[in-house]
């Protein structure tokens, strides 16, 4: 596959819903009652229960990872956390990813993810680097 700065090679979004939440911390064995609890939640004042950060950071990769060839190497992967993502009891979260060409040289390519929950964005300086040789 060949990388042009610029480009956007994934783009999808992902709906997260309090189910997703459980069978994260399960996996994870993050059972911080923020991601699953509303009255533990609004008692540490926030706007509601949270998806884990690492689900929200992971959810992001797995857009760019579906759309790379299968034999690609992750060289690095890191991320700031911005906002939090308010998954509803009801309507759950809907995670927006974009994932745009930002550099590519000789060897690598840096992958550029905008990640965003209702048009706010909730991870900066999200960015993969891939070889491409």
């Amino acid at each position: 596959m060949g990388f042009t700065v610029g480009d956007v090679i994934a783009e999808r979004t992902v709906h997260l819903t309090r189910e997703s939440l459980v069978r994260y911390a399960g996996a994870s064995g993050d059972f911080n009652p923020i991601h699953y609890r509303d009255d533990v939640a609004a008692s540490v004042g926030l706007p509601g229960v949270l998806a884990h950060g690492m689900l929200t950071m992971g959810v992001a990769s797995s857009v760019v990872v579906a759309a790379l060839d299968p034999a690609t190497r992750i060289l690095d992967y890191g991320v700031r956390f911005t906002k939090p993502v308010v998954v509803d009891p009801v309507d759950g979260a809907d995670i927006h990813v974009v994932a745009t060409v930002g550099v590519v040289d000789e060897d690598t390519a840096r992958i550029d993810l905008k990640v965003t929950f209702d048009d706010a964005t909730v991870l900066v300086k999200a960015q993969l680097r891939i070889a491409v040789r």
